[in-house]
């Protein structure tokens, strides 16, 4: 009878056992997946934010299912810096990633980590790319000491994710980012748009007032609209694909792109086109409703708000706040920053509040066409626009950009004036909501440490080949040159290959 008892027992206990485990495993799959896709180099230029011209179904389904945030703004209009503030959930200054591809050897400062880290000791699987989505879905880009795949300590390990190239069953749950770099520029923009069955009409684009309304600059904003609309065909294939393995309703999808429009007033600028983002957040019987967000939120916030989804614990030295829930820990203010890219050194800080942007430029000496080596490659209405200034066929608003010197501060009215046009910095009627502004920016610099207004340490700042390739150009191939000054995009990617092989030799 005791043989029989305890048989009995032992069967009992594994039972217990299996159903526990079982139970554990379903736990665990009800935690979402979460598909984090950061389109690269554009603002708000979706059709579902009223971008005349282009078509965007499979985003504008996102967005009706789900929210649409209107005011989401970057803490830095250049990729590297701001992506670092995407993966460790605090401001890229306070971090000391500021500078676009810089300290990549040097360690994050403790007690800092990458989201990826708590959310493996979630239990989560960390994946980079999808091979689903052609051209460098694998792009991480972070100014801190790292590598894709492997552990992470901080210390000597510095891996941030699991694997590469698709999610599967067996991963869940999982983190999947997914970089969709068509909208970059690139030698690839003819190609998509000569391949394109919906080819933007330059006569159907509507140009800021900033630009000069040229026929290649109508051209220019076409080919950009083409490459918005492959990049929503893209996210489709990412969407079918979680249909595909039945994964779509348990996964949260977020949409952000990582820094404004590469083009006038663009990237690398405190004006709206350099900071104001698309952000989606679609997740299937949570987020649902098609609701269309005003919240002021930062690109530092989808780091809190990944970790909260996945329903992890938010570090202490966290500057971003989840949006999930609506009215928790609303943003007063937005600090955002701009310093080196490149070769050019820049110091300008922006305030945003959900009517005002103060802009506080620390380097008021330079122009802001500081004729970047790189970006001659890549902006051919600046090319156009200088010639069209040594004829004096400019506007005012038009040659603001090409001044000698910039204004040590700027005012705007968001609301009213969108396009930033008129700077209210000394209008006696806005003295009380620029000395508020100049509060805000004074409040987050006695709370912070700003790296970006420390000196530079050069040796962890690498300069790039461009301006090397723009000088052997003016002495091997002045017609490239002359092409560039005439507004026509050069194949950058061919000519960089040219120019290492000429250094070979």
């Amino acid at each position: 009878m005791m043989k029989i008892a305890t048989y009995k027992i032992i069967v009992f206990a594994l039972l217990s056992i299996t159903i526990n485990s079982s139970a554990q495993q379903k736990k665990e799959l009800l935690k979402p997946n979460i598909l984090f896709i950061l389109s690269e180099d554009m603002s708000t230029d979706l059709e579902c934010y009223g971008m005349p011209a282009v078509k965007t179904p499979v985003l504008n389904s996102l967005a009706a299912s789900g929210i649409q945030y209107m005011n989401a703004y970057g803490n830095n209009s250049i990729c590297s810096p701001s992506r670092s503030n995407m993966i460790t959930g605090v401001h890229q200054n306070i971090i000391n990633a500021q500078h676009h591809r810089s300290n990549r050897k040097v360690p994050l400062i403790a007690p800092y980590k990458p989201i990826t880290s708590y959310l493996r000791e979630a239990g989560y699987t960390c994946i980079i790319g999808n091979k689903i989505v052609k051209g460098g879905s694998q792009k991480i880009d972070v100014n801190f000491k790292h590598k894709s795949v492997g552990p992470w300590d901080g210390i000597n390990e510095f891996g941030l994710f699991d694997k590469k190239n698709g999610f599967n069953l067996e991963d869940q749950p999982f983190f999947s980012q997914v970089t969709l770099n068509v909208t970059h520029r690139g030698d690839r923009w003819n190609a998509i748009r000569s391949k394109s069955t919906h080819k933007v009409n330059p006569a159907d684009v509507v140009l800021p007032p900033h630009y000069a309304d040229t026929p290649l600059i109508r051209l220019d904003w076409a080919k950009y609209l083409d490459q918005v609309e492959y990049m929503d065909y893209q996210v489709g294939l990412l969407l079918a694909d979680l249909e595909q393995k039945g994964m779509r309703d348990n996964t949260i999808i977020i949409f952000i792109g990582d820094n404004g429009r590469c083009n006038i007033r663009g990237k690398g600028y405190m004006y709206d086109p350099g900071l104001h983002l698309p952000l989606i957040v679609n997740w299937p019987g949570r987020i649902t409703g098609g609701k269309k967000d005003t919240r002021l939120v930062a690109s530092v916030d989808v780091a809190a708000t990944i970790l909260e989804a996945a329903g992890v614990e938010l570090p202490d030295y966290m500057t971003a706040r989840s949006i999930i829930a609506e009215n928790k820990n609303p943003r007063e203010y937005i600090y955002s920053a701009r310093d080196l890219w490149d070769e050019i050194l820049e110091q300008s800080r922006a305030i945003t509040t959900d009517k005002y942007r103060y802009i506080k430029n620390n380097i008021t000496s330079q122009s802001h066409d500081a004729h970047q080596a790189y970006l001659e490659f890549h902006r051919p209405a600046i090319h156009i626009m200088r010639n069209l200034k040594e004829d004096g066929k400019l506007t005012g608003v038009q040659e603001h950009f090409f001044e000698d010197t910039k204004e040590p501060e700027e005012l705007f009215d968001i609301i009213n004036d969108p396009f930033e046009l008129n700077n209210l910095i000394s209008n006696p009627k806005y003295q009380e909501v620029a000395n508020k502004m100049r509060g805000h920016y004074k409040d987050w610099n006695s709370k912070n440490h700003d790296y970006g207004l420390d000196s530079i340490n050069w040796k962890n700042c690498p300069p790039p080949n461009a301006g090397a390739i723009i000088k052997w150009l003016k002495k091997e191939k002045p017609e490239i040159i002359e092409q560039m000054r005439r507004g026509i995009e050069p194949e950058f990617g061919k000519i960089k290959k040219e120019f290492k092989k000429s250094k070979r030799k």
